[in-house]
This record gives C-alpha cells, sequence and structure tokens, in this order.
C-alpha cells in the first residue's frame, strides 16, 4: 500500500512532456506539484550562482534571474498557443509600403550627418556555419563569401563608407555567443582605429542557459562549470538582446553618446544595410513609433518564415514553431500571410531601457526540444528578438523590397552571392543590371554541395547565371570554368556515376542526367 501511494504521488508531480510541437505544460499536474519545481529550481540556480567566481557572480546572477522569470511564465501557462480564430492580418494602420516614405535628398550631406549621428547599428554575431556542413567549427559570420570577403568584412565596409562620406561616427555593435566571441575579437584586431579604419565596434555577450532535464524539469547542471565546453548550457535566442545589452553597460553608455536609434539585424542577411528613408522616416518625420520591423512580401522559399498579424489589437510576430499542427497548411498560404518577418528592426534605445528596468518586456516562450550526444532528452526555453514588438508604443511594419532580405543559410545562397547576378561596391551587394528579371534563381543543391569545403570543390569557377531561372543539381556533379546556366537547368548523376560539365559549356533549358546525357527541357 505504501509502495503504491509513493507511486502514486510521484506520477502526480511528474510532468508528461509536451509533443515537439507543444506550447505549455501538461495541464494534469497539480498546484503543489508545481510549487514543488518552482522551489527545486531556486535550489538549483542558488546553487548554480553559489559556485560561480567571484568576479562572474554578479553578472550569472542577473542572467539566472531572467532565467528564472523565463522559466516561470512557461510553468504558468502563459505561453499557450494562439487562439488562432483571433489572428488577423496587419491592418493598413499597422503596415506601411516602402514606397509611401518620403525620400531623403542625397545631396543633404548635412542633414544625413544629423540622422548617422543618432544611430546604432547592431549585428546578430550567435551563430555557426551549421547550415552549411561547418558544425560547431567557428563563427559563421568569419565565412568567406564574396572576394574573400567575410560577412563581417562586408558589415564593416557598409559603415566605414558610411562614416568616411558624411564624416560621421556610427558604431557597430556585434551580439556574440561563447561559441563566437573569441574568434570574433581575434578577426576585428584589423580593424582597430590605430590601424585606419574609422569604425567603433563593440562587442558584447548574450546570456546562457542551463538546459532542463525533461524527465525531472530541472536544470541539467547542478553548479556553475565550465560554459563553453559544456552541453548543460544553451544560448537562448535572440530575443535575449534586450536585457544582455542592457546588463552589458552598453546601452547606457550608447544613450549617453547621442545615440537615439538602433537597427537591428542578422549578420548573414547581407541585404540589411542602412537605409536613409526608414531612418529620415523614425527620426524626423513625425514617426511616433518605438519599434518598427522590416517585412517583405512571401514567395515559396519563405513559407516557414515568422509573420507579423494583428492580435488582440496589437502587432505580434508569429512563428512558425508556434503554429498547431493542423494550422500549419493555412499559415504557409501565401494568400493569407502574405508578408514575413526579415528580423530588420529599427528601435528607440531609451524605450528598450525603460521596458527593461520596468521589465516589461514581454515575449513568447518558443519551446525547443533537443537530444544531445549522451542520449539526454532537454528542453531549451527561447525567445525572438522581433517577439518584443508587442510592448513598444505605436509598433508597426514597413513592407520593403526584396533586396532588403538577402541571407545567406545554405550553400544555395551562397552561390547565389558569389555570381555574377550581384555586384558589391562600398560594402553594398546590389544585383547586377544586366539581369533582367529582379527576382532571384531558385537554386536546389544536393547533398553533395551541403559542406561548404565541398560545395568549393564542384567550381572551377562560379558559373554565369544572369540568365538563369531554376537549378537543380543532384548527386556527384562537377563545374568546369566559363559554364553558363540560362533558364532551367537539371542536372542529376545517379549512384556511383560522376559528371563534370565541361569549361565553357552553355546549359539553356536542359536536362543532363547519366554519362553527360544532355536533354532539352
Amino acid at each position: 500500500v505504501l509502495a503504491c501511494r509513493a507511486l502514486k504521488q510521484w506520477y502526480q508531480r511528474r510532468v508528461r512532456v509536451m509533443s515537439p510541437r507543444g506550447k505549455g505544460r501538461d495541464r494534469t499536474i497539480s498546484a503543489v506539484a508545481e510549487e514543488e519545481i518552482l522551489s527545486n529550481l531556486k535550489e538549483h540556480l542558488k546553487g548554480i550562482t553559489d559556485t560561480t567566481p567571484l568576479h562572474k557572480q554578479e553578472s550569472v546572477a542577473k542572467e539566472l534571474n531572467n532565467y528564472h522569470k523565463l522559466y516561470t511564465k512557461w510553468r504558468s501557462g502563459m505561453s499557450d498557443e494562439l487562439i488562432w480564430d483571433k489572428i488577423r492580418p496587419l491592418p493598413e494602420t499597422m503596415l506601411q509600403g516602402y514606397s509611401s516614405l518620403p525620400k531623403v535628398d542625397c545631396d543633404d550631406s548635412e542633414g544625413i550627418a544629423k540622422l548617422l549621428n543618432k544611430l546604432v547599428v547592431l549585428k546578430l554575431n550567435g551563430g555557426l556555419g551549421t547550415g552549411m556542413g561547418l558544425g560547431t567549427v567557428g563563427p559563421k559570420s568569419l565565412i568567406r563569401v564574396r572576394d574573400g570577403a567575410t560577412f563581417l568584412d562586408i558589415t564593416i565596409s557598409q559603415i566605414e563608407n558610411l562614416n568616411e562620406k558624411y564624416d560621421v561616427s556610427v558604431p557597430i555593435v556585434l551580439m556574440n555567443s561563447l561559441n563566437t566571441d573569441d574568434e570574433t575579437k581575434n578577426a576585428l584586431k584589423k580593424y582597430k582605429v590605430d590601424t585606419g579604419s574609422n569604425v567603433e565596434v563593440l562587442t558584447y555577450l548574450q546570456s546562457y542557459y542551463p538546459r532542463i532535464e525533461r524527465e525531472t524539469l530541472l536544470p541539467y547542471v547542478k553548479d556553475y562549470e565550465n560554459v563553453e565546453s559544456n552541453e548543460g548550457w544553451y544560448p537562448p535566442g535572440h530575443g535575449d538582446l534586450y536585457e544582455s545589452l542592457y546588463n552589458s553597460g552598453l546601452l547606457d553608455k550608447l544613450i549617453e553618446q547621442g545615440k537615439e536609434i538602433i537597427f537591428i539585424s542578422n549578420i548573414d542577411n547581407l541585404g540589411a544595410t542602412v537605409d536613409l528613408n526608414i531612418l529620415s522616416h523614425i527620426v524626423r518625420g513625425g514617426c511616433q513609433s518605438e519599434f518598427i520591423a522590416e517585412v517583405t512580401n512571401k514567395t515559396r522559399a519563405d513559407v516557414k518564415g515568422g509573420t507579423l498579424i494583428e492580435y488582440n489589437g496589437c502587432v505580434k510576430l508569429l512563428e512558425y514553431a508556434q503554429v498547431p499542427s493542423d494550422k500549419v497548411d493555412e499559415f504557409k498560404c501565401v494568400k493569407k500571410f502574405k508578408i514575413f518577418n526579415t528580423n530588420n528592426l529599427w528601435i528607440n534605445l531609451k524605450s528598450i531601457r525603460d521596458r527593461v528596468i520596468s521589465n516589461t518586456l514581454d515575449r513568447d516562450v518558443i519551446v525547443n526540444h533537443k537530444t544531445l550526444d549522451d542520449g539526454r532528452n532537454v528542453i531549451q526555453l527561447e525567445t525572438a528578438v522581433g517577439a518584443a514588438i508587442k510592448n513598444f508604443r505605436g509598433a508597426f511594419a514597413i513592407n520593403v523590397p526584396r533586396s532588403r532580405f538577402l541571407p545567406v543559410k545554405h550553400t544555395s545562397d551562397l552561390l547565389l552571392v558569389m555570381s555574377n547576378l550581384y555586384r558589391i561596391h562600398e560594402g553594398m551587394i546590389n544585383m547586377a543590371p544586366e539581369r533582367m528579371f529582379p527576382t532571384t534563381p531558385l537554386i536546389k543543391l544536393g547533398a553533395e554541395f551541403k559542406r561548404i569545403q565541398h560545395f568549393l570543390k564542384r567550381f572551377q569557377s562560379i558559373p554565369d547565371m544572369l540568365e538563369l531561372d531554376h537549378l537543380t543539381v543532384t548527386g556527384d556533379v562537377y563545374f568546369g570554368r566559363g559554364v553558363s546556366l540560362r533558364g532551367t537547368v537539371i542536372i542529376i548523376a545517379n549512384h556511383g556515376e560522376r559528371i563534370d560539365i565541361p569549361a565553357g559549356s552553355l546549359l539553356e533549358n536542359k536536362i543532363v542526367s547519366g554519362n553527360l546525357r544532355i536533354l532539352d527541357h
């Protein structure tokens, strides 16, 4: 009887963990068990803080305090899935077309300088090149993407040219993770002011939170250990930007320097450059918004991209991970959800500080399930930077041209930006004027091209793609020098076969298969 009673009590305390698409906690858990979980969490976090080296205790305590808030929100059920019927497309009052913005007078150098001196550019630099097969080796921002230049080089070149052209001082802030911090700082040494660069590059670390064991719902780690090499810790998504920027001291420093607006974007989005029309609209156009998000029209390639919606009268970010499984097809429908979030954000710096200090930055919790190398199942609680839009006064979106969204997530994207489809000038990457169509080709590369080192070996030179509409390549395929691709080109090497596209070949609306058998498409 005692054994059965103990088993029953254990079961009441245990939570049946949600499925990967689940959003909230199990409703069957008792309030007593919930209190016990939160009490145990506090003890665990105290143990971590107490074993932290003294010089790190203050910063770690702040991070764990934010972690506790996130965990409590998740356990309270406040992050449950949306009521789907309440979702509405953004009304015209919350969505403005880019073409309607007043154009900045390019000859007004003095006026532009006043605008730029109020600006800070922040790049999200916590990611690794896993999408291009680099695993956990090095920051993605240090991948060479064009003419030997890395994402970081291109970013700094953009701001160097702005600063020189208008005699201003726009700083760059990099939000690094522990995975990218050391190598990024080493790469930045060549840009120090004493070596001739006119850009101040500031860095800070985003937070690291303890992963949660799925069985116990308690942190994977019991005390403070070497975070860099311990898989019990994780970066909680870029939604941590606000608190970690404030805790770093940089937010106050920038405000003291007279900076007012921060432009945030992913460092691998080569289209996310400083736009003077948007900046002018915010600073001197009478715009009362504290937060502006850039969106662009969806295509078939973007069906899983997060979108902005109206929900209970406010602008809200809806991520794919938050969509109920029976609504996924509806979410992917371009007719209903016509726009998606580029993650290019313009936010008032003082408003960020006010929200952090007043603890009024509410963001939806994204529950991410992982299996570690040792087979242990864990949960990560994450947030998205754009999800904070609902907390800011007068927030709205601007529907920008597609050219402002040029991410490089996979080698298929890399092929595009390395090709003659684009030109680079003063750090700005623009589509070549010779391209007759404003859209980019659809590129699909097989598994043999996923790893960047394998991808580069398969091209003696990048093909001419100015007139390309669609390229699909699968199997063991190599390209010679001076190849031209036009229209729709499909190249398929069967298992055990190899196809070498001869140097100087012109493939226009062709299907290539087998032992270089070429058919009209």
